[in-house]
């Protein structure tokens, strides 16, 4: 997610620091996307569960939600979906839900949608281009794909080869730097990540991820 970010930013013509993100979907997948955004430097992250917007004192949040709770939502917005998107730069669906075409209307202009629930994206990628200039989905059969099989085999090939004893911040930032740097050649709306299948992916994220664990002494 962070290394298709960093794309469709370039591509849209901003930076990271200047993007309001919301993510809908506040588990597993939710939450380390989350955190990742934000140690990457996204301006804003808006956070939701079923529940809607989480923020400070909301009832009924875990000690995960609770401590996200904390460092999101900076502009505190309260309510669902509909008030999180209003303006926002970026959608991240991570829910399964479904999202109406005019919530991705109400966004700014030069959206960025990344609807990400397999096999159903949240909103058809043909929908959502109405009103976004980069859509991707965690599908094969559309442009962007967005999966975690990018990451992972470099992530471990680094990580293994380095010796490290953990993972780090910073190991899974460099993953995601190294897997952008390998769109940048044919970089555009329907390019912004490298191909799930390009052999380029896996030896830049393990050298990258290697020399992150070293610099971080867990290596």
């Amino acid at each position: 997610v962070l290394a298709a970010l960093r794309g469709a930013a370039t591509v849209t013509g901003r930076e990271l620091g200047a993007l309001r993100v919301v993510i809908a979907g506040a588990g597993s997948s939710g939450i380390a996307c989350a955190k990742i955004l934000i140690a990457a430097g996204v301006g804003e992250v808006t956070l939701l569960d079923s529940r809607g917007i989480i923020h400070p004192g909301r009832d009924g949040l875990n000690v995960y939600k609770a401590e996200l709770a904390e460092i999101t939502n900076a502009s505190g917005l309260r309510g669902g979906i509909a008030d999180a998107l209003r303006g926002a730069d970026v959608f991240i669906g991570l829910s399964s839900s479904q999202v109406p075409e005019e919530l991705i209307a109400s966004m700014a202009p030069q959206a960025i949608v990344f609807a990400l629930s397999n096999p159903d994206p949240e909103i058809h990628p043909d929908i959502a281009r109405r009103h976004a200039a980069v859509v991707a989905t965690g599908r094969s059969d559309f442009p962007n794909q967005i999966n975690n099989v990018s990451a992972f085999p470099g992530i471990f090939r680094g990580a293994l080869d380095a010796g490290a004893t953990r993972i780090t911040e910073n190991m899974k930032l460099a993953a995601a730097e190294a897997i952008a740097a390998c769109a940048t050649d044919e970089l555009d709306a329907d390019h912004i990540m490298p191909s799930a299948l390009d052999p380029r992916v896996a030896p830049e994220v393990a050298q990258a991820v290697a020399a992150a664990a070293v610099k971080d002494g867990v290596a």
